[in-house]
């Protein structure tokens, strides 16, 4: 199995590692505070592995960016475009503004002719982006488990290969998946963030995903 590098320590960032790790997986996770991570790698039984952004990012073949929205541009300078050139990197990011839901929507700070993803991709042009775990809750982004039937993840990018290789590997995490193709449909991906959440900021309710219906 390929060599994974989590560029973020926060839930998402934790949650996807451990999900690479049980589904066989070399995994690290790239933070600037290694020291708040030894629970963590505790818990994998001394498997998951921490290092440096940079670091992380070298040696890996495969990065999933999980950081907070206002830090994304920042964690990609801190990890490198030369070391993302030529790798998929999954983007779950969301554009997120600072300040509290009003009545329990979300303020993004991007607007609707361009998307975080599109500034990410401009950032580190020679990276293969997918867009993807954005539109799902950090409960449900590791084998989901729901009464409809596994749900959709919405994914987009600009390379075939990148999004092929994303495919296989949501699927592994037991997702379907949506393709809508290129890093443009990032604009109506982001969002989808917004609709997400209000059933939990409103009643707690935080275990539902899309689907895609036919």
């Amino acid at each position: 199995m390929k060599r994974v590098g989590v560029i973020g320590s926060g839930v998402v960032g934790r949650t996807l590692a451990s999900g690479f790790l049980h589904h066989g997986y070399e995994v690290t996770i790239g933070t600037r505070e290694p020291q708040k991570l030894a629970e963590w790698v505790a818990s994998t039984g001394g498997r998951g592995r921490v290092a440096g952004v940079a670091a992380t990012a070298e040696q890996a073949e495969i990065v999933v960016l999980a950081v907070r929205g206002l830090a994304a541009e920042q964690a990609v300078a801190l990890a490198g475009p030369e070391r993302l050139a030529g790798k998929t990197v999954f983007d779950a990011t969301n554009p997120i503004a600072e300040g509290s839901p009003e009545h329990g929507v979300l303020r993004l700070f991007t607007g609707h002719e361009e998307s975080l993803m599109e500034r990410l991709q401009k950032t580190a042009p020679q990276a293969r982006f997918v867009k993807a775990w954005s539109c799902a809750g950090s409960a449900l982004m590791v084998d989901p488990q729901l009464p409809g039937g596994p749900p959709t993840m919405f994914i987009c990018g600009d390379d075939p290969g990148a999004k092929r290789e994303a495919v296989t590997i949501l699927e592994q995490f037991g997702w379907e998946v949506e393709d809508l193709g290129g890093v443009e449909a990032a604009r109506a991906i982001e969002p989808l963030c917004i609709l997400l959440c209000i059933p939990g900021f409103l009643r707690n309710d935080w275990r539902h995903a899309f689907k895609m219906l036919r």
